[in-house]
């Protein structure tokens, strides 16, 4: 897939991030992520991202990514696939260039490992990865690497390979003149944790698709939401978001850790078990547990 295809197909429905299965030493397990994926890829999903911030890119090493990439590849059919990238500069254009080998559609830039840079840095940052692979790249605004309207304009000019702007940083107004300015030069993706929570403000600022974590557990949920959205249907989203989003936010927001560990114990709840999170995150306490399985009970009958 070409990065004008790649752009298009992130712009065309809901996304969503696969978790990584782990066994019980903590080894990936292909067999149940192929799996997983391939159940995934049965609810219409524009795209998704193996080995991104559900996927604990971050409890990855850069050997695992193009592994976990090809095992997505193999299941997800005609979906496309972008793999998960960051840390330092030079460790990320190897991770890029790994997973392009092992098929990945395209790339997302996650923030580099623990500094926080200037502008130049990021941009050098950035332009250093889009330089090293032919796929497409999406740069993810969040954490340390926020970049500002006046560098992603020049990144767009510099690398016609950035295709998409992805934002899990929460500042609106930052969004809203990114996306006025670049138009329909990328593709813009919300990515909040639990999105769900703060799409109608994005979708307003032009931000008309989102990654979806609970896809991974309530697929057709997740994909009733977005549909409401889209259609400006705000009697089914409030309700959802009243009756699901919150109280699972609720619980979410228990222990550190947990935007990645509560979709796995989700999977579990359903029966879909995709093993424990990697250390250092750390799964969900017996009683949390408890309350998930009474939420999804209310809304899986």
């Amino acid at each position: 897939m070409d990065p004008q295809q790649l752009k298009g197909a992130l712009s065309a429905g809901l996304l969503s991030f696969p978790v990584t299965h782990f066994d019980a030493g903590f080894e990936f397990d292909r067999a149940g992520y192929e799996a997983h994926v391939g159940w995934l890829g049965g609810f219409d999903a524009a795209v998704l991202f193996a080995a991104g911030g559900t996927g604990e890119f971050f409890s990855l090493t850069p050997t695992e990514v193009p592994e976990v990439v090809r095992a997505a590849k193999a299941a997800a059919g005609a979906t496309p696939i972008v793999s998960g990238c960051g840390y330092g500069t030079r460790i990320a254009v190897e991770i890029a260039r790994g997973a392009e080998a092992a098929g990945a559609d395209g790339i997302l830039l996650l923030p580099p490992y623990l500094m926080t840079a200037e502008q130049a840095g990021l941009y050098a940052h950035v332009k250093a990865v889009c330089d090293a692979v032919g796929i497409g790249v999406i740069v993810y605004n969040r954490d340390n690497a926020v970049l500002s309207a006046d560098t992603i304009a020049r990144l767009c000019d510099a690398c016609p390979n950035l295709v998409g702007f992805k934002d899990g940083h929460g500042q609106v107004d930052l969004v809203l003149e990114i996306t006025r300015r670049m138009g329909d030069r990328l593709a813009y993706i919300g990515g909040m944790p639990t999105h769900e929570a703060f799409a109608a403000p994005y979708f307003a600022a032009g931000v008309t698709t989102y990654s979806s974590a609970v896809f991974n557990f309530v697929p057709e949920l997740a994909q009733r939401f977005y549909r409401a959205l889209r259609g400006g249907d705000t009697a089914t989203t409030d309700a959802l978001l009243r009756d699901f989003y919150y109280p699972l936010l609720a619980i979410r927001n228990r222990g550190k850790g947990y935007a990645v560990s509560i979709i796995k114990a989700g999977l579990a709840v359903m029966g879909r078990s995709a093993g424990p999170v990697r250390p250092p995150l750390t799964d969900l306490k017996p009683e949390e547990m408890a309350q998930l399985r009474d939420l999804l009970a209310r809304h899986t009958a």
